[in-house]
């Protein structure tokens, strides 16, 4: 079976059908105004990788709320009728390409950098975050310490979620994806060390994820039954990248399986590198390690647990690799995020046969490394 045959064909998450199995990842890009609207170039930007022939959009991850979610100054919100009024130029530029397109939405916690109503951040504990602000989206120095959540931040958070998923649906979004990876405010929970909790939402896996499947609930309530809802999920963090969960399969088991049953469409796991076992043998392995053993991917255990359809990311910019983790029925979907940026076009390139050009980091980026709007 050909790449085409595979990556072309159609596929469902939820109550829709993409024209393929090939999807755009969200790239955090803080080109929006500073009050968090989307710009006619973001539209231009979004259109391009529709006309491109990419099956599926997903946003850049957008704040839903005007407390503690802002993760970066420019980023995009999707709070009050401005922004939703800027989000339908982007939907409805992308429609005019027979694209979709979901939002990401994220709330960046104690991993904020920049945030225009608050100047604290909020954790579910008080623990100093590992690692550096990234200096290519403002950041400076280390991560400020947060303030532990109190019962009512936990409510204003899913009540954040919850507002945001109602303007999606105004903004003409097809659907929604809940960012509970690479250490924002729902991974933060998850994660056995930045979780020092002693109430129902810490402790056993079974806890931290609960705050995950509580904003699936109340996301999937809000929008009702016909409208696509998603998380993402990764081990690795934006500060602590080779971070693996500590009880492996099993706390893979508990994650995909309480999230399977939370009323999700569709589950999108991230790794460096899709292919790889989630849980390389040896200590201190890392990405660059040859020895990774035979055990399954994270996308094979979010399928075998979370018994949904699973988007896989991580490096899969090769036709081949893309074309092989849908072959196992390890994944349904594959989200590109270099790939993409080199190529706009990736789709139609491998649809027709054509090698897509490899990535290279000046051509995209600007000197801030911010995205060139017209040059993808």
């Amino acid at each position: 079976m050909t790449s085409k045959e595979v990556l072309f064909e159609t596929v469902k998450l939820g109550s829709i059908t993409l024209d393929n199995r090939v999807g755009v990842a969200p790239m955090t890009r803080t080109s929006a105004t500073p009050e968090g609207v989307a710009t006619d170039q973001m539209a231009a930007y979004y259109a391009k990788f529709a006309r491109g022939g990419f099956g599926l959009i997903i946003t850049e991850g957008t704040y839903p709320d005007n407390t503690y979610s802002q993760g970066y100054f420019d980023q995009p919100g999707i709070i009050d009728n401005e922004q939703v009024q800027a989000w339908k130029k982007v939907t409805d530029a992308v429609h005019q390409e027979r694209g979709k397109i979901f939002v990401q939405f994220m709330h960046a916690g104690a991993l904020s950098q920049g945030n225009r109503f608050v100047s604290d951040t909020l954790g579910p504990s008080a623990v100093q975050p590992k690692g550096e602000q990234m200096k290519v989206y403002g950041g400076d120095g280390t991560f400020p310490l947060p303030k532990e959540a109190t019962k009512e931040d936990i409510t204003e958070i899913i009540k954040g979620f919850v507002e945001a998923s109602k303007n999606a649906k105004e903004a003409g979004f097809d659907g929604i994806e809940i960012h509970g990876a690479n250490g924002y405010i729902l991974d933060q929970f998850l994660t056995d060390y930045a979780n020092k909790r002693t109430d129902e939402y810490g402790g056993t896996t079974e806890n931290r994820v609960r705050l995950l499947v509580e904003v699936s609930r109340a996301v999937r309530e809000a929008v009702g039954n016909d409208f696509p809802v998603g998380i993402r999920i990764s081990q690795g963090k934006i500060n602590d990248y080779y971070h693996k969960w500590a009880d492996k399969e099993k706390d893979a088991e508990i994650i995909f399986g309480q999230l399977g049953q939370a009323g999700l469409d569709f589950i999108h796991v991230t790794e460096f590198e899709a292919w790889q076992p989630a849980f390389p043998e040896g200590e201190g392995t890392n990405a660059t390690d040859s020895a990774f053993g035979d055990g399954p991917t994270l996308a094979a255990l979010a399928k075998k647990y979370g018994k949904l359809p699973v988007i896989a990311n991580g490096s899969l910019h090769d036709p081949k690799k893309a074309k092989e983790i849908i072959e196992k029925g390890e994944a349904d979907v594959i989200t590109l995020g270099r790939g993409a940026l080199a190529n706009y076009d990736w789709a139609n390139k491998v649809k027709s046969g054509e090698q897509p050009e490899e990535f290279v980091p000046e051509k995209v980026l600007s000197p801030n490394a911010k995205i060139k709007e017209f040059e993808v």
